[in-house]
């Protein structure tokens, strides 16, 4: 889950030969025709595979062959509230859909994954049938990519297994060892921060929500809250265990199959083939890592916009380096809500960064109101993630999986619980370069954001940009297939906004409600684009409807992607929307263009 917030919505094993395989042969081995179908096959038609053909997947799969349709009646709205409830049902996805784009469709059967030679079975089968493939490890994709009806999913939740290395070494490579960690697809980020930092002390770069899948996160670019300090998710990535299109499991680095290894470190979940795992090395734990809260009111349009622009240069002179990441909020309201984490420093030198700014607002009361007061919290980095820690000092901020059974140190944040379920309006992102900070481009950023604030809260998240970051951590993260402009941005710039969740068959959303908030978010993202205009967007949180997405999401990268998903899914069986290749296929996945 991105962290956005609204006012109306208060985050080795080793089979066979692993050389890169030409693509005929490989399409021999699944047994598909070098020419690709114009449909996939659905229930009812013709192709669509007979039950005694179902009985042996399931047979193969050792019986983990699955219904996957939804029930009739919706359980409680107290477990439709809790994202590990929804992960748990494989007819769930995290958002329920998107107004005018997609519903939340289960689909028909699901391989419930234990192993890659699961996951490999499901992958053959599903070529051989020319059958919609999904797969769903945290089904978090807010374009609908981890679901689809009509389908056969690959379901990676139960592979959760998390093993610490202190010195790993991926195959084949003449690197110097390094600390590690190694999940499987179904693990996500809160399970493995509990692992690696909580139970290690080490830190591995993820995501900020806990509930996000680990293998999603990694394969998009990947932030969390500190990635100024340590990069993209992806640029940590040493190994990749993935099943690819002709039903292969390849393990993949940096001198295996290096470009397919290139390819996951954000080329896009669901596209290549289904990571079966991973391996991430992990950093030295921040001593400290701690929270700062300010929420501060203008009393007229033109103090707001003086207001922003003291911010903005605040921000150029002191928040552009590796210890400060999240959110910075401004409403419709007039309000600017200061929500950031940093890491590195402790408590009063995080107060002490902050004063001159948080001094200014209190010697102006007549043009800005202090609605909430300014405070700096630092905690020990080693009981960040730790759910007992929060529990007995700021309970407030998780919400304990509360469920009979459920596993030990589960939680989510509290910021985090309106997006559950969520049924989307709409979505925009779009890259702040570092130039707008500067006298040269100050002026119209605060023009942009001022204006664009009057429609609908703009969130400038500084997590998802890498300018001021290390040297070490841009070359890093500049070897993953993210679009280059990440490198030079201040800031990804986030307006969103949705309704209440609507699975079909359960209830239905209220489309006019979430078409009002579609516009008021369109209003604000043309506002905004007027600072940079050509800017890119973030493809794991990028508008559904972005017509240049191959640009925006990739820029100068795309050709290559193109030419890796052509060499290893040349049929298209890895299909999700603004995924490399899906321009070859209707939206829904079924028909093919070219």
């Amino acid at each position: 889950m991105a962290d956005f917030q609204n006012p109306r919505l208060s985050r080795r094993v080793l089979l066979g030969s692993i050389a890169a395989v030409p693509a005929a042969a490989a399409m021999a081995r699944a047994r598909l025709p070098l020419t690709a179908p114009l449909a996939r096959a659905r229930p009812g038609s013709a192709t669509w595979p007979s039950q005694p053909q179902w009985d042996a997947l399931s047979s193969e799969v050792g019986g983990r062959l699955i219904p996957a349709g939804r029930p009739s009646t919706p359980p409680p709205a107290a477990l439709l509230s809790n994202p590990f409830y929804v992960g748990d049902q494989v007819w769930l996805t995290q958002s329920s859909g998107w107004v005018g784009a997609w519903r939340s469709e289960p689909s028909v059967y699901a391989v419930h994954a234990q192993s890659a030679s699961d996951v490999a079975a499901a992958v053959r089968f599903a070529a051989r049938h020319r059958l919609r493939l999904v797969i769903k490890g945290g089904g978090h994709s807010y374009l609908g990519g981890s679901n689809a009806p009509d389908s056969l999913l690959v379901w990676t939740r139960a592979m959760d297994r998390i093993e610490i290395h202190d010195a790993f070494v991926p195959h084949g490579c003449r690197s110097a060892p390094v600390p590690a960690v190694s999940v499987g697809a179904g693990c996500i980020w809160g399970r493995v921060y509990r692992a690696v930092s909580v139970e290690s002390g080490r830190y591995v770069q993820g995501g900020g929500c806990t509930t996000v899948g680990v293998a999603g996160l990694i394969q998009g670019g990947g932030f969390g809250s500190f990635s100024k300090g340590f990069g993209l998710a992806a640029a940590s990535l040493l190994e990749a265990e993935i099943v690819t299109a002709d039903g292969r499991v390849r393990v993949v680095n940096a001198e295996r199959e290096p470009d397919l290894f290139w390819a996951l470190k954000g080329g896009g979940g669901g596209t290549f083939g289904i990571v079966t795992r991973l391996t991430l090395q992990t950093h030295e734990l921040p001593e400290t890592i701690g929270a700062v809260r300010f929420t501060v009111q203008a009393t007229s349009d033109e103090a707001f916009r003086r207001l922003l622009g003291d911010f903005v240069d605040f921000a150029r002179r002191r928040l552009l380096d590796p210890h400060w990441g999240e959110q910075v909020r401004a409403t419709p309201s007039r309000r600017l809500v200061v929500e950031m984490n940093f890491q590195g420093i402790d408590g009063p030198t995080a107060e002490k960064v902050w004063q001159g700014f948080v001094g200014r607002v209190q010697a102006n009361p007549g043009e800005w109101k202090i609605v909430q007061p300014f405070f700096a919290l630092g905690i020990p980095g080693r009981r960040f993630w730790d759910a007992d820690w929060f529990k007995s000092h700021v309970p407030q901020a998780i919400r304990p999986d509360d469920r009979p059974g459920a596993r030990e140190g589960d939680y989510w944040w509290a910021g985090d619980g309106d997006q559950v379920g969520i049924y989307w309006a709409a979505y925009t992102s779009l890259w702040l370069p570092r130039s707008l900070l500067e006298e040269s481009g100050k002026e119209r950023l605060v023009d942009a954001w001022s204006a664009a604030a009057r429609h609908a809260p703009v969130t400038f998240h500084f997590n998802k940009g890498l300018a001021g970051a290390s040297p070490e951590v841009l070359a890093a993260s500049r070897n993953t297939a993210m679009n280059s402009e990440v490198l030079d941005a201040f800031a990804l710039a986030i307006i969103a906004d949705g309704t209440a969740a609507a699975y079909p068959g359960w209830s239905e959303p209220d489309t006019r409600d979430a078409e009002a908030a579609s516009a008021r978010v369109r209003a604000a993202d043309q506002a905004i684009r007027a600072a940079a205009p050509n800017a890119g967007s973030y493809m794991s949180e990028c508008d559904y409807f972005l017509r240049d997405w191959k640009r925006a999401c990739w820029g100068a990268h795309w050709r290559r992607l193109e030419t890796i998903k052509r060499h290893y899914d040349p049929e298209g069986l890895f299909i999700v929307h603004h995924g490399v290749g899906s321009d070859r296929w209707r939206n829904n996945g079924f028909t093919r263009l070219t």
